[in-house]
């Protein structure tokens, strides 16, 4: 074989071989990238799963201050989920139904309103997002109820269109107390009424319709 042909010959195995190493590459990277994302995945998921075991444990539990360490552990675990799925809503719900739990209102608020942003929100159900709003809307008359009823109202209304059940009469309720705050009798009486309709055995519809004289 003539040298200069050897070395024609090389050159094409070299450019080959270079071609196919491209083409492999990104193959290698995506399958890296995806293995990746399913690692943190589940163990994403391990961590709320502890997280809500713990929470369920700190809100049986009878002694404050074993309730207290259980919401503190609970949130510790929703915060790893955090650090391996930020944009995961049910990490940031778990946390702030921990800190509300250990009476740090204000940052569960702030957990809740991002879980409640895009591009969290878009990740949760109609009733998960029903039963995010009305949580938030607790915790807002719960930090400052002058300053935030209004939009606390809001959150409700939101949330009576989204929920049922157990969770549509609870915002129902929360809505005819925001209407008495607000010296609206008629709202009132009418978001009383429909949550008794929801759950008839409602003692808290009934107690607001008493105070109402209906």
């Amino acid at each position: 074989m003539a040298p200069e042909l050897a070395v024609q010959l090389a050159l094409l195995i070299l450019t080959l071989a270079m071609f196919f190493a491209v083409l492999k590459l990104p193959k290698q990277a995506l399958t890296t990238k995806l293995r990746s994302r399913n690692r943190s995945t589940v163990q994403s998921t391990r961590h709320l799963a502890q997280a809500s075991s713990l929470l369920d444990r700190a809100r049986t539990s009878p002694h404050r201050a074993q309730s207290q360490a259980q919401a503190k552990n609970a949130l510790a675990e929703a915060e790893k989920a955090l650090s391996l799925s930020p944009r995961d809503p049910a990490a940031h719900i778990l946390k702030a139904l921990a800190l509300d739990l250990m009476d740090r209102r204000s940052s569960a608020l702030r957990s809740l309103d991002l879980a409640l942003s895009p591009p969290c929100v878009k990740s949760l159900s109609g009733r998960e997002r029903g039963d995010a709003l009305l949580k938030r809307a607790e915790l807002k008359l719960a930090v400052n109820r002058r300053r935030r009823i209004d939009s606390a109202v809001q959150d409700l209304v939101e949330s009576v269109r989204l929920s049922d059940g157990d969770g549509e009469s609870k915002a129902l309720c929360l809505l005819g107390q925001c209407y008495e705050l607000k010296g609206m009798k008629e709202p009132a009486r009418e978001a009383y009424e429909k949550a008794l309709r929801v759950e008839p055995g409602s003692v808290v519809a009934r107690q607001g319709l008493d105070r109402l004289g209906v």
